[in-house]
């Protein structure tokens, strides 16, 4: 059996995380060790696992604020790869599996994130409100704004991590935006600049 190619870790890794690099590191390192086995990322995602997923959350870091919520946190990407590089930030990590909570909160422990807390929900079932809410690859916009909107404080913010498609689903997703009191809908390019792949977060106000 062959060993797996491994992405090396790219320059611009250290200034992103800056004198939390060495945090990253190591979630990156557990991710590649046992992300496969543990169901949490597929075999093709180690030869681009800084490029695709660690940077692409991370870039993302300087938006947030206050208390936030993670909707459907999987792996920990974006929320883990987020509170490491904002320790200022109070971050729910909202995942319904039993086996990817217990991945989340074996990290939390190994990393030392006091300002990481994991809930085993749906988001349905949460019933607490923040003052933003993110979530990276759950869903498509219409069935994603649904379960997040309803988690955001009256004001707040609602900063999802999209793909390519993004315009199109922002088009699909009318009626629900508005049913859900979604306005100020934007689409930033984060790391154009910095990534060979940037990230396109959407970034919304909801109100009450």
């Amino acid at each position: 059996m062959s060993t797996p190619i491994v992405e090396s870790e790219p320059a611009v890794a250290a200034e992103l995380f800056g004198d939390r690099i060495e945090l990253a590191r190591r979630f990156t390192a557990a991710l590649v060790a046992e992300g496969e086995l543990r169901g949490l990322i597929g075999p093709l995602e180690l030869p681009r696992i800084w490029t695709r997923h660690i940077l692409n959350s991370a870039i993302a870091a300087p938006l947030f604020s206050g208390s936030v919520a993670d909707v459907g946190s999987g792996a920990g990407l974006p929320g883990l790869v987020l509170a490491i590089s904002r320790p200022d930030v109070r971050w729910t990590l909202i995942e319904p599996m039993e086996r990817r909570v217990t991945w989340l909160n074996e990290q939390v422990d190994a990393l030392g994130l006091d300002n990481v807390t994991v809930m085993r929900a749906r988001a349905e079932d949460v019933g607490l409100e923040f003052d933003v809410v993110t979530a990276r690859a759950v869903s498509a916009m219409r069935t994603l704004i649904p379960i997040t909107a309803p988690l955001v404080k009256d004001g707040g913010e609602l900063i999802l991590l999209k793909g390519h498609n993004v315009p199109a689903e922002i088009d699909s997703a009318q009626k629900v935006l508005k049913k859900h009191r979604v306005t100020d809908v934007t689409v930033q390019v984060l790391g154009e600049d910095l990534l060979s792949e940037p990230t396109r977060v959407v970034r919304a106000r909801v109100r009450a």
